[in-house]
């Protein structure tokens, strides 16, 4: 990190994370201002999404650090830009990750784009991350935050150069219970608020109730691999492949599961399958239409503005997930193809393929299909 002083603009969310980095900006002696971002208006006076009492956090945190806090309003761009997009995708029978979007549309450019008017030459957030600049590359790397449990850089692998060089991520230096005891021992207000677990910038809520509000759904079977009819689904939207939870058939049992573990292995979603409106699930955790070991992942971006060359690195499918060795195959344009040796669980359509070169995130893409085992 620069230790050259600037004016370094945070984005304060009422978490934690963003507090404490406001904290060590400071006390680096930046002139630190804060930003509080609303980004969510549809019933924001319900219980799962408050952002009024974040404000509040936000606002107590930049009285105790004695620096200014704005709260800006950018919840047109989130509706356009993320929300939009996310529904999309639902409707389309894939699994988005809105907090990808969210970072690369609102964060790092709605947010960056107003900090620069405020004649910022830095902006900060509380993500667990880290950048690097290479000189002998003359380039800015996104690197994993130190705290594995709580490494982001998953979320932040659309960022390009010109934000990774504006662009500090303090927090990531530290663990997350550094992170706690440094909020504690300086009084802030939310040392002990517990982290936001809910889609980003609409909050914690029943999943499918909200969007049972946006999207239509239609009805349908519920077949397992040889076409029985084991339930009815309340339309594929609300599905994501590996899912255990939710199906409403957890009495059945398949005395016929060779593949699957056993007439009591648990049943998981498999397929989607948008034309006959069907959803096939599977029994036991390991079945083979749960295995998939090459994907084909689209709209890619690279941090470093071009893609890896073919060969080996790591990826990761879905977040929290362990990084998995795999073989890069092709990658030009905005596609690029991953084979990897040992079968993967579980890879979503929609979801992100995220690829490593040990602790620098190399960038990645959406996946668009999968070569299941079976």
């Amino acid at each position: 990190m620069s230790r050259a002083k600037q004016r370094v603009v945070v984005g304060l969310s009422g978490g934690v994370d963003s507090a404490v980095t406001a904290h060590l900006l400071k006390q680096q002696g930046h002139e630190v201002v804060g930003i509080f971002m609303k980004n969510w208006e549809d019933d924001d006076d319900s219980e799962h999404c408050s952002s009024r009492q974040d404000f509040l956090d936000a606002a107590s945190v930049a009285d105790v650090l004695g620096i200014e806090i704005e709260h800006v309003n950018f919840a047109a761009e989130y509706k356009d830009r993320v929300f939009a997009e996310f529904l999309r995708e639902y409707q389309a029978g894939r699994t988005p990750n809105p907090d990808v979007l969210c970072n690369a549309e609102i964060k790092f450019k709605a947010f960056l784009d107003h900090a620069m008017r405020l004649g910022a030459e830095k902006i900060a957030t509380g993500h667990y991350a880290r950048v690097r600049f290479n000189a002998a590359t003359g380039l800015h790397e996104l690197l994993k935050g130190l705290d594995p449990a709580k490494d982001q850089s998953y979320f932040l692998h659309r960022l390009n150069q010109a934000q990774l060089a504006r662009t500090l991520f303090p927090v990531g230096e530290l663990k997350k219970t550094e992170v706690r005891r440094i909020a504690d021992e300086i009084g802030l207000p939310n040392a002990k608020k517990k982290d936001s677990t809910g889609i980003c910038f609409i909050g914690e809520r029943p999943f499918r109730e909200f969007l049972n509000r946006y999207i239509q759904h239609a009805p349908g079977p519920i077949l397992d691999e040889r076409g029985r009819r084991l339930g009815r689904h309340v339309g594929l939207s609300f599905y994501t492949l590996g899912q255990r939870q939710g199906l409403g058939i957890g009495g059945v049992k398949d005395k016929g599961a060779a593949r699957g573990g056993g007439e009591h292995a648990p049943w998981f979603v498999a397929r989607k399958e948008l034309d006959t409106n069907i959803l096939r699930v599977v029994q036991g955790h390991d079945h083979p239409w749960l295995l998939s070991q090459r994907l084909v992942a689209q709209d890619a971006s690279w941090v470093a503005g071009r893609p890896p060359a073919p060969g080996s690195c790591a990826a990761k499918t879905r977040y929290r997930q362990q990084d998995a060795a795999c073989e890069v195959e092709s990658a030009a344009g905005a596609d690029f193809r991953l084979r990897f040796p040992e079968p993967q669980w579980a890879v979503t359509p929609g979801q992100s393929a995220v690829l490593y070169d040990g602790e620098i995130c190399l960038g990645g893409g959406v996946i668009a299909a999968v070569d299941p085992q079976a």
